[in-house]
């Protein structure tokens, strides 16, 4: 069956697409028309307002686009959005949002005890990926894909907990963490592992493991999340077998191949990107070296 069934508004949600308009608008006017009433504020750089456009598109893409009613009924798509979520988008918000404005809103009374403690190293990695495997522990998934109160819960929560295992890394404005170096790698590489059970888990189920995606009864609830219910009602379906050709547990498992391989490619930029860093500071250490102490204009042979 083709997704036009469901109809526009299901598919490409013009009400999340207005959201994330405004947010838009509210960020360019906070950073660039209402920046001189912070206390600290720089001029917006064309890079900040890049990272920031590309979130907001990818996040539109992932949650508002037809990518959400084909995450109700493939579950290799379902991955794919949370590991471009979680993964690409998340990183994307951080570095667009000037570092000024960033501590702004983390020196907030609560705001600064939440951050100072969920981003420390070890309880930011951790939580990430803990919530993230519980989630996907066949009960718990059920009961969140087909409630819409929890399902939007866990999205707030694990966006929130990925934002945290994010900061670390990239620091926009925390000075108390010391997190460079070989404890970046480690960070990176421990990441990489704590993440592995549960893509391992989905991978190698010798059965499907959730409901959502084989019982029909649970897949209409799932689809009454993101499509109205006078659609549905007009519409007789008996699961995700009408969509695609591609069998439960195939589709499962390229689901935990999927979000494996998102995060590999995504922190392998990441130690790219370090030991770039690493290479340029050695190379401008030597140029300094290689200054004649007499005549800095002449180097040592």
């Amino acid at each position: 069956m083709p997704l036009g069934i469901f109809g526009f508004m299901a598919l490409w949600s013009p009400f999340f697409l207005l959201a994330l308009a405004f947010i838009t608008v509210v960020y360019f006017l906070i950073t660039i028309k209402w920046r001189d009433s912070f206390k600290e504020s720089k001029k917006l750089t064309r890079k900040e307002a890049t990272y920031f456009i590309l979130s907001m598109v990818l996040l539109y893409g992932i949650k508002g686009s037809p990518v959400e009613i084909m995450s109700t009924i493939l579950f290799s798509a379902h991955m794919a959005q949370m590991a471009l979520l979680y993964l690409v988008v998340t990183p994307l918000l951080v570095l667009g949002i000037p570092k000024w404005v960033w501590k702004a809103a983390v020196e907030l009374p609560v705001v600064k005890q939440v951050f100072k403690f969920m981003t420390k190293p070890l309880i930011s990695l951790l939580s990430f990926n803990i919530i993230f495997s519980i989630y996907h522990i066949p009960l718990v998934f059920d009961n969140v894909r087909t409630d819409a109160t929890l399902h939007g819960l866990a999205t707030i929560i694990l966006f929130l907990l990925a934002l945290f295992m994010w900061w670390p890394l990239l620091n926009p404005v925390d000075d108390d963490i010391d997190l460079s170096g070989l404890k970046r790698i480690g960070y990176i590489l421990g990441s990489a592992v704590l993440l592995t059970p549960a893509c391992g888990l989905i991978i190698f189920a010798e059965n499907p493991l959730y409901a959502p995606y084989y019982d029909p009864q649970e897949f209409l609830k799932a689809l009454a999340l993101c499509v109205p219910v006078t659609t549905l009602e007009g519409l007789t379906l008996t699961g995700p077998e009408l969509f695609t050709d591609m069998s439960t547990q195939n589709d499962q498992q390229l689901g935990g191949v999927i979000m494996k391989i998102v995060q590999e490619i995504v922190f392998g930029v990441m130690l790219f990107n370090l030991f770039f860093q690493w290479y340029r500071k050695d190379q401008e250490k030597q140029e300094k070296l290689s200054y004649d102490p007499i005549d800095p204009k002449l180097t040592e042979q």
